[in-house]
């Protein structure tokens, strides 16, 4: 009885609290206090930033060549008159598990160039009919189940892309099967059956789809004989993603390396069409239902690992127990058992999370060049106001009779919780996935919010307010530092890929270019080995390249 009356008076006290919120002066109670810190930072274990960037990426594929190594699988689905298209040697559909691509400018790089002929036929007749490539193109007829690996998962390297989908179909991540893509698109398409997946997205130079009954929900619309630069140019690492190489013959007139790097561009162009948000929208995740390998719930395991990384770029799966691998896997197939169908909280997590990426991402951009270009105290304070403007209650005002901040919490709380209460208060309706979701986006918002709103209340107390009376004797020198300080931090907790670019802007002849596999290798052999740990490729860097000769190196 007694706990049942202390839970009333704490309900009538909460109900105080909101009803007295716009009245000043506005105090908290210590428990609330506690947990609205100013001066409280994330914890280390903290993931709520990583997998808000990994959801705000997915599909894009400027962030995913950035961290290439994914954490997320997501079913989607692919709608009814999507074009996927296929190069291969001959112009008959695959009996078998094969890879398609959503752009042709990328299939084409894997269009064989043998006319069906006997290859006992007289050497000029045979090379005079290597001038053309079979490009067969299908359309979707239904809905097309598809799972999707975020990262660059489609590069066949050792140091981390291929261990969500290695992890689920074989339990392992083994480098010796790195170039083992027969096996690793059976695997899965013998894995997904089960749950009628009808194939897997991935990403390398640009987005591909591994299909694995090409007479089931697709229809062949053409199969082209086209016209090729020349006979079958082949990229480094493609024989693994090919059943069917052939070796390459190269016309008497052409140049092999100006036309691998026409063709390179124009695919790394393609791929680079679908760079940020909204990303590559033919393919429809349904983000209700995504696994995230950043969910420390749902894997803990992981925890030492990142904490042991020097970077997120050495974020990698391989250190998972055996324990939340199963976890996992029946996560997946909890989430697959289901028919696709709308999630009943009908949240649209998608444009949901993209809303502090549009709402701040720009403004803490230009406040951080306000910093290092020196300007005014008083301008740059004007940057933070604009930001809590929503927030800013008539009543928040310091308190001489209170040390600290407290009073500015009110506002940071709005500032926090604006987006994410009204689903928050339909907790019940959400699934696994989207409380995980969640959470992540009530972390990145709280922490944007507590550092502007830190910044802020330190310009209001030094007096650079116009509105809320301050001291105008602090001192500028520390506050400069302490904001320059803050902004740092927060830019490089959140990590947003938005941020990554090419400065000053590329040319009208250029592409601002991150390292995309296999460009940056030289061979098989390079592949083979771990990098050296200053490899540039490893921690790729923005840079402009030409796309029009004299071309630059994709190295």
């Amino acid at each position: 009885m007694r706990a049942r009356i202390i839970i009333l008076l704490l309900q009538a006290a909460l109900l105080q609290f909101v009803s007295a919120e716009t009245q000043a002066p506005f105090r908290i109670g210590a428990l609330e206090q506690n947990r609205w810190r100013l001066d409280h930072v994330p914890h280390l274990n903290d993931t709520s930033n990583f997998i808000f960037e990994t959801v705000n990426s997915l599909l894009q594929h400027w962030p995913n060549t950035r961290y290439r190594n994914g954490h997320t699988i997501v079913p989607g689905t692919i709608p009814v008159g999507t074009l996927l298209y296929h190069g291969r040697r001959f112009p008959d559909v695959p009996k078998y598990p094969d890879w398609t691509s959503l752009d042709p400018e990328h299939s084409y790089h894997f269009c064989g160039s043998d006319f069906p002929q006997p290859r006992d036929s007289e050497e000029e007749e045979y090379r005079e009919a290597q001038t053309g490539c079979w490009h067969l193109t299908f359309s979707a007829t239904r809905p097309l189940r598809v799972l999707y690996f975020d990262g660059s998962s489609a590069a066949n390297m050792i140091t981390g892309t291929l261990d969500s989908q290695d992890l689920l179909i074989w339990g392992d991540a083994d480098p010796k099967r790195w170039l083992d893509e027969g096996q690793r698109i059976s695997g899965l398409c013998k894995w997904g059956k089960e749950f009628g997946i009808d194939g897997f997205v991935r990403m390398e130079m640009d987005f591909e789809v591994m299909v694995c009954d090409f007479e089931n929900g697709l229809k062949l619309d053409s199969a082209d004989f086209l016209a090729s630069w020349y006979p079958r140019w082949e990229p480094p690492i493609s024989s693994a993603h090919r059943s069917d190489v052939i070796e390459s013959r190269i016309h008497d007139d052409a140049d092999p390396l100006i036309v691998r790097q026409i063709l390179g561009a124009e695919v790394l162009r393609a791929g680079m069409w679908h760079n940020r948000y909204p990303g590559d929208i033919r393919i429809q995740l349904d983000l209700s239902r995504a696994v995230s390998f950043y969910d420390i719930d749902l894997v803990p395991s992981l925890v030492a690992h990142r904490l042991a990384s020097q970077d997120r770029f050495e974020h990698r799966l391989i250190n998972i127990s055996a324990a939340d691998l199963h976890a996992v896997n029946l996560r997946l197939r909890s989430v697959l058992a289901e028919p696709p169908a709308p999630s009943a909280s009908g949240v649209d997590w998608k444009a949901l999370f993209h809303v502090p990426v549009a709402r701040y991402s720009d403004r803490l951009e230009l406040v951080s060049h306000l910093l290092q270009s020196r300007a005014e105290e008083a301008l740059i304070h004007v940057q933070l106001r604009v930001m809590l403007t929503p927030y800013i209650l008539h009543s928040a005002v310091p308190d001489g009779a209170h040390d600290g901040d407290a009073w500015a919490v009110p506002i940071w709380k709005k500032c926090a919780t604006r987006h994410s209460d009204p689903i928050r208060q339909r907790e019940d309706s959400l699934t696994p996935s989207e409380r995980t979701l969640l959470a992540a986006l009530e972390g990145v918002n709280r922490e944007i919010c507590r550092v502007v709103v830190g910044m802020w209340a330190l310009g209001v107390h030094a007096g650079l307010d116009p509105l809320i009376p301050g001291d105008p004797g602090a001192d500028s020198i520390n506050l400069v530092d302490s904001w320059r300080a803050s902004l740092q931090n927060l830019m490089s907790w959140l990590d947003w890929s938005v941020w990554i670019k090419c400065r000053p802007a590329c040319g009208a002849e250029e592409l601002c270019y991150l390292s995309t596999w296999p460009y940056f290798w030289s061979g098989l052999e390079e592949g083979s080995k771990p990098p050296p740990p200053d490899a540039p490729y490893l921690r790729p860097q923005p840079k402009c390249i030409r796309v029009v000769q004299p071309y630059s190196s994709f190295s």
